[in-house]
């Protein structure tokens, strides 16, 4: 059964849920701090930042036994250009496919 708590940052609650051996910390609430009216735009703009998307792919390396390197090396390459974009779902459904370039 999932248990969720909310701690306060700097004045912002920030969720945090715990579904069997694994934690979520939210992001909308970590954005939310930064502009509550755009949080997605937040995101995005955070997941299109090389050292992010270079995080992420250390997580899913160690992680995710079906990360796909060699699509991620496309991801590597474009971050931090003006013309790349990332959000969640580009990202999940990056992991969902089998070739996605």
């Amino acid at each position: 059964m999932a248990k969720s708590i909310k701690i306060n940052v700097s004045g912002t609650y920030i969720s945090i849920l715990f579904i069997e051996s694994s934690d979520f910390i939210s992001l909308t609430d970590i954005a939310r701090h930064k502009d509550a009216k755009n949080t997605d735009t937040v995101i995005q703009n955070w997941m299109r930042n090389r050292n992010t998307v270079e995080l992420l792919g250390f997580w899913e390396t160690i992680y995710n036994p079906n990360f796909k390197p060699l699509e991620f090396e496309g991801f590597r390459k474009q971050a931090g250009l003006n013309s790349f974009v990332m959000t969640p779902k580009k990202w999940i459904d990056h992991e969902e496919q089998e070739v996605i370039f």
